[in-house]
Protein backbone atom coordinates (compact mmCIF):
# COMPACT_ATOMS: atom_id res chain seq x y z
CA UNK A 1 0.00 0.00 0.00
CA UNK A 2 3.04 2.23 0.42
CA UNK A 3 3.60 2.26 -3.34
CA UNK A 4 0.00 2.57 -4.56
CA UNK A 5 -2.52 3.64 -1.95
CA UNK A 6 -0.93 5.84 0.70
CA UNK A 7 0.71 8.28 -1.74
CA UNK A 8 -2.59 8.91 -3.57
CA UNK A 9 -3.65 12.56 -3.09
CA UNK A 10 -7.22 11.74 -2.03
CA UNK A 11 -5.95 9.24 0.55
CA UNK A 12 -3.44 11.74 1.91
CA UNK A 13 -6.16 14.39 2.17
CA UNK A 14 -8.65 12.04 3.83
CA UNK A 15 -6.24 10.62 6.39
CA UNK A 16 -4.68 13.95 7.29
CA UNK A 17 -8.08 15.63 7.72
CA UNK A 18 -9.98 12.77 9.39
CA UNK A 19 -7.59 10.59 11.37
CA UNK A 20 -4.49 10.67 13.53
CA UNK A 21 -2.27 8.17 11.73
CA UNK A 22 0.30 6.12 13.58
CA UNK A 23 2.46 3.48 12.00
CA UNK A 24 4.00 0.67 13.99
CA UNK A 25 6.16 -2.22 12.88
CA UNK A 26 4.41 -5.58 12.89
CA UNK A 27 7.10 -6.93 15.18
CA UNK A 28 6.96 -4.10 17.73
CA UNK A 29 7.50 -5.90 21.04
CA UNK A 30 4.73 -4.13 22.98
CA UNK A 31 2.19 -2.84 20.45
CA UNK A 32 2.32 -5.84 18.10
CA UNK A 33 0.95 -8.26 20.72
CA UNK A 34 -1.34 -5.64 22.27
CA UNK A 35 -3.16 -5.12 18.96
CA UNK A 36 -2.78 -8.74 17.75
CA UNK A 37 -0.76 -7.81 14.68
CA UNK A 38 -0.17 -11.03 12.73
CA UNK A 39 -0.02 -9.82 9.14
CA UNK A 40 0.24 -6.60 7.20
CA UNK A 41 -1.16 -4.39 5.94
CA UNK A 42 -3.38 -4.14 9.00
CA UNK A 43 -5.38 -1.00 9.64
CA UNK A 44 -6.90 -0.31 13.02
CA UNK A 45 -9.18 2.51 14.00
CA UNK A 46 -8.92 3.20 17.71
CA UNK A 47 -11.31 5.23 19.82
CA UNK A 48 -10.19 8.10 22.04
CA UNK A 49 -9.33 5.68 24.85
CA UNK A 50 -7.13 3.56 22.55
CA UNK A 51 -9.59 0.67 22.28
CA UNK A 52 -9.99 -0.98 18.90
CA UNK A 53 -13.09 0.22 17.04
CA UNK A 54 -12.47 -1.28 13.58
CA UNK A 55 -9.96 -3.65 11.99
CA UNK A 56 -9.25 -4.51 8.40
CA UNK A 57 -6.54 -6.69 6.94
CA UNK A 58 -5.07 -6.71 3.46
CA UNK A 59 -4.50 -4.41 0.52
CA UNK A 60 -6.93 -1.66 -0.46
CA UNK A 61 -6.77 0.41 -3.62
CA UNK A 62 -7.05 4.18 -3.14
CA UNK A 63 -10.68 3.99 -4.33
CA UNK A 64 -11.56 1.39 -1.68
CA UNK A 65 -9.49 2.57 1.28
CA UNK A 66 -11.45 5.74 1.97
CA UNK A 67 -14.88 4.07 1.99
CA UNK A 68 -13.47 1.32 4.21
CA UNK A 69 -12.19 3.91 6.70
CA UNK A 70 -15.53 5.75 6.55
CA UNK A 71 -17.27 2.45 7.25
CA UNK A 72 -14.99 1.84 10.21
CA UNK A 73 -15.67 5.29 11.59
CA UNK A 74 -19.40 4.80 11.09
CA UNK A 75 -19.28 1.44 12.85
CA UNK A 76 -17.42 2.99 15.77
CA UNK A 77 -20.15 5.62 16.11
CA UNK A 78 -22.83 2.95 15.69
CA UNK A 79 -21.32 0.85 18.46
CA UNK A 80 -21.27 3.80 20.87
CA UNK A 81 -24.92 4.66 20.14
CA UNK A 82 -23.99 7.83 18.26
CA UNK A 83 -26.39 6.82 15.50
CA UNK A 84 -26.73 10.19 13.76
CA UNK A 85 -22.94 10.47 13.44
CA UNK A 86 -22.83 6.88 12.14
CA UNK A 87 -25.52 7.63 9.56
CA UNK A 88 -23.50 10.63 8.31
CA UNK A 89 -20.49 8.36 7.69
CA UNK A 90 -22.63 5.77 5.89
CA UNK A 91 -24.23 8.54 3.81
CA UNK A 92 -20.76 9.72 2.71
CA UNK A 93 -19.97 6.24 1.46
CA UNK A 94 -23.26 6.00 -0.43
CA UNK A 95 -22.90 9.48 -1.92
CA UNK A 96 -19.21 9.45 -2.85
CA UNK A 97 -18.47 5.71 -3.24
CA UNK A 98 -21.80 4.07 -4.16
CA UNK A 99 -20.22 1.10 -5.95
CA UNK A 100 -17.50 0.42 -3.39
CA UNK A 101 -17.17 -2.86 -1.54
CA UNK A 102 -18.20 -0.97 1.61
CA UNK A 103 -21.52 0.25 0.18
CA UNK A 104 -23.65 -2.83 0.95
CA UNK A 105 -22.66 -2.84 4.62
CA UNK A 106 -23.19 0.92 4.78
CA UNK A 107 -26.72 0.47 3.38
CA UNK A 108 -27.43 -2.23 5.94
CA UNK A 109 -26.05 -0.36 8.94
CA UNK A 110 -27.67 2.92 7.92
CA UNK A 111 -31.06 1.20 7.73
CA UNK A 112 -30.56 -0.50 11.09
CA UNK A 113 -29.38 2.76 12.70
CA UNK A 114 -32.43 4.57 11.33
CA UNK A 115 -34.68 1.81 12.64
CA UNK A 116 -33.08 1.98 16.10
CA UNK A 117 -33.60 5.73 16.17
CA UNK A 118 -37.20 5.74 14.90
CA UNK A 119 -38.58 2.21 15.48
CA UNK A 120 -40.01 2.52 11.97
CA UNK A 121 -39.74 -0.86 10.20
CA UNK A 122 -39.87 0.83 6.81
CA UNK A 123 -36.12 1.48 7.23
CA UNK A 124 -35.49 -2.26 7.44
CA UNK A 125 -37.74 -3.02 4.47
CA UNK A 126 -36.08 -0.29 2.44
CA UNK A 127 -32.55 -1.45 3.18
CA UNK A 128 -33.46 -4.95 2.02
CA UNK A 129 -35.05 -3.65 -1.19
CA UNK A 130 -32.04 -1.44 -1.95
CA UNK A 131 -29.59 -4.27 -1.32
CA UNK A 132 -31.66 -6.74 -3.37
CA UNK A 133 -31.77 -4.31 -6.29
CA UNK A 134 -28.22 -2.92 -6.21
CA UNK A 135 -26.18 -5.72 -4.59
CA UNK A 136 -28.16 -8.95 -5.07
CA UNK A 137 -25.16 -11.22 -4.39
CA UNK A 138 -23.84 -9.43 -1.32
CA UNK A 139 -23.74 -11.20 2.01
CA UNK A 140 -25.47 -8.10 3.37
CA UNK A 141 -28.46 -8.84 1.15
CA UNK A 142 -28.60 -12.33 2.60
CA UNK A 143 -28.39 -10.93 6.14
CA UNK A 144 -31.21 -8.51 5.37
CA UNK A 145 -33.46 -11.17 3.83
CA UNK A 146 -35.72 -11.54 6.92
CA UNK A 147 -36.63 -7.84 6.63
CA UNK A 148 -38.54 -8.56 3.43
CA UNK A 149 -41.12 -10.33 5.62
CA UNK A 150 -41.88 -7.22 7.70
Amino acid sequence: MDAVTYPHPSVIDFISSSLVPLRIAHDHKELGPQFRVKWTPLLLLLDASGAEAYRTLGFFSPEELIPSLLLGTGKAYFDTAERSAAIKQFDLILKDYPKSESAPEAIYLKGVANFIETHDVSHLKSLYQTLKQDFPHSTWTMRADPYRLL
